[in-house]
């Protein structure tokens, strides 16, 4: 199982499937179709049934049910697009088997080195096979490790008839780091009672609640006047920008917050004498809090606006996703069964929100609740991102002990 999940995996990484915010198409860019059409013809290579690629790039694909028991459909669902945020082309991978601990140079040339020292976590994978990059790409674990874990399980089972399960769907969506994943999703086609994401970080993590989560767009028009002349008369569109930002709470951005707190998070901040432009995204576990920050920003952008004209300043909010927890509570069982599946493997779940979204929180308000397992990697979206052959074997084993758990749970 080890040397194919590093095949497959190494296989999906060098094509780039980089997403682009920009783009109106779905999927956003070209690359995505390239690994999607690679994908349709692995999947009918190992046999599963009703493999489609609809007009949006969706994969669907399903291992039919081989018991005579009333199993639950259950689904399965990776993402195939890699961050914009850091280049994803010319993927180089690297494989260091039997990591000693100590430092990996990633690129001598440029002196790019994956160090215990920056990354301490480095010491739980001594022993392991790691995958990396070559320091001037990142990897795309997020979220092509999903992939080939899920396609893995799925060979596994066909190949293991003895191991009786129901009927399972697995989907590999589009957009997901641009937040559109679900966007075109087709949850009645996709036809599951309830699914799982493969796009956690390391060894047993197990997400059910997200952010609650929104963007916001900030447009500032100034009055430029040559600077000779201009008492009185220039209104500077960068110092009003800038006296928005002073009026959030310092503390409350992603550098100074973690486990439930929210926080404003300023994404670009582009600007002349002119106009200047905001992109912030808010983002808050608490249902209440989150409205309250929406609040806090049209309060401070109505503030200003009586300060220097209501013509000057433009706030656009919209709402992304929802806590996924909402929809889940009710079916808690599905969460229970993927901590009972990494259990009896040995390994330890690591209950914990997930500090952004998946598509699962998006797909959960859709009707289908979609909680999120690991997929073992680190580092997402950089250069020094990386990830353990031995733990993808790990998600992998406990994609199939989630498919039996449900068929030894029916009537």
């Amino acid at each position: 199982m080890k040397q194919e999940l590093i095949e497959r995996f190494i296989r999906y990484v060098k094509v780039n499937t980089q997403s682009d915010p920009n783009s109106h198409t779905c999927p956003s860019t070209q690359g995505q179709w390239e690994l999607a059409r690679m994908l349709v013809e692995e999947l009918k290579a190992i046999g599963m049934e009703d493999v489609t690629i609809d007009d949006n790039g969706y994969v669907m694909a399903t291992l039919p049910a081989n018991t005579d028991k009333n199993v639950p459909v259950i689904g399965f669902l990776a993402h195939m697009d890699t961050a914009p945020e850091f280049t994803g082309a010319n993927v180089n991978p690297q494989i260091i088997e039997q990591y000693d601990g100590g430092d990996i140079v990633l690129n001598k040339e440029q002196g790019i080195i994956l160090s215990p020292n920056d990354f301490p976590e480095l010491a739980h994978y001594k022993g392991h096979t790691l995958i990396t990059t070559d320091g001037t790409t990142l990897l795309g674990a997020d979220d092509k490790a999903g992939i080939a874990e899920i396609m893995t399980a799925m060979n596994y089972l066909i190949q293991h008839p003895e191991i009786k399960h129901g009927k399972v769907r697995v989907a590999f969506t589009p957009d997901e780091e641009i937040g559109r994943g679900p966007h075109k999703f087709d949850v009645a086609k996709f036809g599951a009672q309830f699914a799982y994401t493969v796009d956690g970080g390391p060894l047993g993590e197990l997400e059910y609640e997200s952010f609650n989560a929104a963007e916001a767009k900030i447009t500032i028009k100034g009055k430029n006047v040559h600077p000779g002349t201009a008492k009185g008369k220039m209104i500077n569109s960068i110092k009003i920008a800038m006296e928005f930002q002073q009026q959030l709470p310092a503390h409350e951005a992603p550098e100074h917050t973690e486990g439930y707190e929210g926080f404003y998070h300023l994404l670009s901040f582009q600007g002349s004498v002119e106009e200047t432009k905001l992109h912030y995204i808010i983002r808050d576990f608490d249902r209440e809090q989150f409205e309250a920050r929406k609040a806090k920003m049209k309060e401070i952008a109505a503030s200003l606006a009586q300060k220097y004209g209501n013509d000057r300043i433009t706030l656009e909010i919209n709402d992304q996703y929802y806590n996924m927890r909402e929809k889940i509570e009710p079916v808690r069982h599905i969460v229970d069964i993927a901590h009972e599946a990494m259990t009896n493997l040995g390994i330890e779940p690591k209950v914990k929100p997930i500090r952004g979204g998946t598509d699962g929180s998006q797909l959960s308000y859709m009707g289908l609740p979609t909680p999120n397992i690991f997929a073992g990697g680190e580092n997402f979206h950089g250069r020094y991102e990386y990830i353990s052959a031995d733990n993808m074997v790990k998600a992998a084993e406990v994609i199939v002990e989630i498919i039996k758990l449900f068929e030894q749970k029916a009537s």
